[in-house]
């Protein structure tokens, strides 16, 4: 072993700096005076806001969460062993970036300009995100005591070698470190393309089109989306919202406010013409422009620590669901009653004792709500919610057109209208619901038929849709482009065919019976799922083919299997080494490709942030660990 215990953190992004900060927050009292450390970071991209984060990206693609709602600091409401160091969201940072140390001026003018006029309700770009983590991260090392040495390396990890009871070495590009513990801090990872793109990209190589698989947006190559080319778009989220931002704006269009409201579009004229459906048919909703006008909703109720599951692996929808709903309903209505009492006809607490003792799918339920909210359109229908164009037939793609905007513009209104508040309750329940699935999922595991179609498939959709939409200033924009005839909608349940008889793209919905759109090019606007065995990773390529990492894999007793993409871990986020047939003691990872499911590396202020608490669990054993070593 080396004389000073060492530390590498392979992972440089948010998740990284997270680790980083808990560790200085942690070492005074678990490593003492007398301990010495070194810590290494290991990353190519910039350290602090890491790939995703990093500053060389167009400024036109923005953050889908207002400045005040992103912090990279513990709270009150953490609950962890370590100690709270508080410090500012990204709203209160870029007030006065100079009143927070260690203070480095701007480089780059834009950026700087951004976080002078920024308000915390504003929506800033990735970029300036990425300063705010570059600065999160110096802090965290201006924190770090005495005898904590950090080394930061701009470099790829390739290989991890070494015995279980020994040093690790950790090969860079250039060189070699000797470490006592390494941590994977993994951010959001992408995979070569997968078979199910095999059909589109071999009929696209055949007919000369173009086909762009699930990636990342900023690193997606548009360059062969021609002007004017009819382009068919799969998926209509976040990747999708960025995708018309590049493909409008940044090829020189402009838009500007239209008198008595709304924006219209100023085509450069190299604009490709998009046609964009998916399952739902219907763009995220919007992010609210508002907050709550009564107290914030006292979450978890229902779905929490005390929640009574079956021995055995647990079904989703049978086992978990209508306890979640209820706490939606809990959030939506604790809003309600609180923040517009005026539309209830019950007091709150002898509506909240009747919906405490009625199960969700009940009739009593039901009754309860309809006598206590007489407006039908004040009441919370989840089903509606999640397929809002279930159902949906019209007679011609202008009626199509007609209605998607329609549909668009009430999402607009509603999330701007603070009459809607509810809406927020149920926001932030959906949040809690997201935090303490983290903490029942190691302990009741799902079947793999439930987690691939429900758990991955239907909640991750319907949890998106709902709370991870972006700005409402993107709705204004496809409107505009609609208007502009350079966005037509295609409607719910989108089906693509490959028509080898035109070489086109062939897009329908059951929206508008027999009508269908030919392309020349198809984007999947979507990110893209880890795959482990597909991983463009280096690192982890290297591990999996050497066989000390695994593939989270489930099975059913009626053959259904599952592979999920993550990571395998235990409790402790220990990388679980199939050559060891356990957790490997010297080996740990962390983020979103793992099967701990605490993706999200920064979070709402006093949100009791799962991330937060899993970096501040795994900083306090690694100090204890290392400090054995000296």
């Amino acid at each position: 072993m080396s004389a000073v215990p060492v530390l590498v953190v392979v992972g440089a992004g948010p998740r990284g700096t997270g680790l980083l900060e808990r560790i200085a927050a942690n070492a005074p009292e678990l490593l003492g005076p007398g301990v010495r450390l070194d810590v290494h970071l290991v990353d190519p991209h910039p350290p602090g806001g890491g790939r995703i984060w990093r500053n060389a990206q167009s400024p036109l693609l923005r953050m889908n969460s207002m400045a005040e709602d992103v912090t990279m600091f513990t709270d009150e409401r953490t609950t962890m062993d370590g100690p709270v160091r508080p410090g500012p969201s990204l709203a209160e940072w870029a007030t006065d970036p100079a009143a927070h140390p260690p203070y480095l001026p701007e480089a780059d003018p834009g950026i700087a300009d951004e976080l002078r006029t920024l308000l915390p309700t504003d929506f800033p770009t990735r970029r300036a995100q990425s300063a705010y983590l570059d600065w999160t991260l110096r802090r965290a090392a201006a924190e770090l005591p005495e005898n904590v040495r950090l080394f930061v390396h701009q470099d790829t990890a390739l290989r991890i070698t070494g015995d279980p009871d020994g040093p690790q070495r950790v090969h860079l590009s250039d060189t070699v470190l000797l470490a006592d513990r390494v941590v994977l801090a993994l951010g959001h990872l992408d995979s070569a393309p997968g078979p199910d793109t095999a059909e589109a990209r071999g009929f696209a190589d055949r007919h000369g089109r173009t086909y762009l698989p699930p990636a990342f947006t900023a690193d997606a190559d548009l360059s062969g989306l021609a002007p004017g080319e009819r382009v068919v778009v799969r998926g209509l989220g976040l990747a999708f919202v960025d995708l018309v931002a590049l493909l409008t704006e940044g090829r020189g269009g402009r838009f500007t406010p239209r008198p008595g409201g709304g924006l219209r579009y100023h085509p450069s004229g190299r604009e490709p013409v998009l046609y964009a459906g998916s399952r739902r048919g219907v763009p995220y909703h919007a992010k609210t422009g508002y907050r709550l006008r009564g107290p914030i909703p006292p979450l978890p109720r229902y779905f929490g620590p005390d929640l009574e599951l079956p021995d055995g692996p647990a079904e989703f929808k049978r086992d978990l669901w209508p306890a979640m709903a209820k706490e939606i309903g809990f959030g939506y209505y604790h809003e309600l009653f609180h923040g517009h009492p005026e539309r209830t006809a019950l007091p709150w607490a002898e509506f909240l004792a009747g919906y405490d003792r009625h199960p969700w799918d009940s009739p009593e339920r039901a009754a309860l709500v309809a006598a206590a909210v007489p407006d039908p359109a004040d009441r919370l229908d989840l089903e509606r919610l999640d397929r809002p164009l279930a159902g949906l037939r019209v007679g011609s793609p202008a009626e199509l057109q007609q209605h998607l905007r329609a549909h668009l513009r009430a999402d607009l209104a509603r999330r701007s209208d603070q009459r809607h508040s509810a809406d927020l309750g149920a926001f932030y329940a959906l949040l809690s619901l997201y935090g303490q699935l983290v903490h029942l999922l190691p302990a009741h595991p799902l079947t793999a038929r439930s987690t691939a179609a429900e758990l991955d498939g239907w909640w991750t959709g319907f949890f998106s849709f709902y709370a991870s939409g972006p700005p409402g200033f993107r709705l204004e924009q496809l409107l505009a482009l609609s208007d502009a005839g350079l966005l037509h909608f295609l409607g719910p349940d989108l089906r693509v065919d490959l028509d080898e008889q035109h070489g086109t793209f062939r897009a329908s919905s059951p929206a508008l019976p027999g009508h269908r759109i030919h392309g020349t090019a198809l984007v999947d606007a979507f990110l893209p799922r880890h795959a482990l065995d597909r991983s463009n990773d280096p690192l982890l390529r290297r591990l999996l083919h050497e066989g000390r990492i695994d593939e989270e894999r489930l099975a059913d007793p009626d053959g259904h299997t599952y592979r999920s993409g993550l990571v395998r871990t235990d409790p402790e986020s220990r990388l679980l080494d199939p050559a060891l047939g356990g957790p490997h003691p010297r080996r740990t990872a962390l983020g979103a490709p793992t099967t701990t499911r605490a993706p999200a590396a920064f979070a709402r202020p006093r949100t009791d942030a799962p991330s937060f608490r899993q970096n501040d669990a795994v900083a306090r054993r690694l100090l204890t660990e290392l400090q054995k070593e000296d």
